[in-house]
C-alpha cells in the first residue's frame, strides 16, 4: 500500500510496503526494464500541519548491457530515501519535496517511488571496471582476447 489516508496517521506512524511489478503503470515511460519486482518498504509520519515525512527503501534487479562490450547484465538497485510531502508552494523549488494538494485527504508514495528509482538506476553500467569494449572495425569483444583484425597500413 503506497497511498495513505492521513486520518490513519493520527495513531501514528504509518508502514507502506510493496511489491511493484515491472509493468506497474507507476513505470511507464521510465527507460528501465526491471528483471522482477519492485519491492518497497516505508515509514509515512506527519511532521507539521499539511507536512508528512516518507524514509523508505527500495529494492530491485534492473537489466542493462555494458557501455561498452554491450554485454547484458542485470545488477541490484538498491536506494534508501527520505521525502518530505507537503501542501506549501514554497516548497516547490526544493527537490526532496513533494507537493500534495490542500485539503490533503491522502499521500501517494507512488511519485517518490518512481522519481526515486529513475534517480538511482545506472545511467552507464559497465560490465566491469576494465571492459576493453569492442573492436571498433570488426566488433570482436576484445575481453575474450585481441581479435584478428589487421593493423591498418601506414601511410606512404
Amino acid at each position: 500500500m503506497l497511498r495513505v489516508d492521513i486520518r490513519d496517521l493520527d495513531a501514528g506512524p504509518v508502514e507502506t510496503t510493496a511489491q511493484l511489478l515491472p509493468t506497474d503503470p507507476v513505470f511507464e515511460g521510465l527507460d528501465l526494464e526491471f528483471a522482477g519486482p519492485v519491492k518497497v518498504q516505508g515509514q509515512l509520519q506527519a511532521t507539521g500541519p499539511d507536512e508528512f515525512l516518507w524514509r523508505g527503501q527500495m529494492n530491485a534487479q534492473v537489466r542493462t548491457t555494458c557501455r561498452r562490450c554491450l554485454t547484458d547484465l542485470t545488477l541490484p538497485l538498491d536506494t534508501e530515501v527520505g521525502v518530505l510531502f507537503s501542501t506549501d508552494p514554497d516548497a516547490a523549488d526544493d527537490p526532496s519535496v513533494y507537493l500534495v494538494p490542500a485539503p490533503v485527504t491522502h499521500v501517494d508514495v507512488a511519485p517518490a517511488v518512481r522519481e526515486e528509482i529513475a534517480l538511482a538506476a545506472p545511467r552507464y553500467a559497465l560490465c566491469r571496471e576494465d571492459c576493453r569494449g569492442l573492436c571498433q572495425r570488426c566488433g570482436a569483444d576484445l575481453n575474450a582476447g585481441p581479435c584478428r583484425c589487421t593493423a591498418p597500413a601506414e601511410p606512404v
